[in-house]
């Protein structure tokens, strides 16, 4: 099974996947996603900086895969590619899992060593990460 997570702000911020084969198919398909999100995004409009839930939901489906998406206040967009047939995530879980990315990249952004913008290295959000995609996997 496979797991792809990306954190973008109009270019890659963090990007992750177990296993590694077969990135450049999971960047074409985050990019896709990107028009998506903006479509949401749009759609939500004044509705969305009134919400304290940025959670998108389910994308799209492809017939491998499922993305998921999330948003943040600063409009940074967590992507996240899970397998198709992993029928045991649900919709709360998946929830759940941005819910705890969005707080550790807040952890990051409270680092004042991290200048925003630049690419997250970081071993604890690493960590974090790697945790969350073996639960999905």
């Amino acid at each position: 099974q496979a797991v792809w997570l990306a954190l973008l702000q109009n270019y890659p911020l963090y990007i992750r996947s177990v296993p590694t084969e077969n990135e450049l198919k999971f960047h074409y398909t985050v990019h896709t996603s990107l028009d998506v999100v903006d479509e949401k995004i749009s759609a939500m409009g004044k509705a969305l900086v009134d919400q304290r839930e940025l959670y998108l939901g389910l994308l799209y489906p492809t017939e491998d895969y499922k993305v998921y998406g999330y948003v943040t206040n600063s409009k940074v967009k967590f992507v996240m590619v899970v397998d198709s047939s992993n029928t045991a995530l649900r919709d709360n879980e998946i929830r759940s899992m941005f819910r705890k990315l969005h707080n550790s990249y807040t952890d990051i952004m409270c680092n004042p060593f991290y200048n925003p913008g630049d690419r997250i290295h970081s071993r604890a959000f690493d960590t974090m990460v790697n945790s969350m995609m073996m639960q999905v996997c």
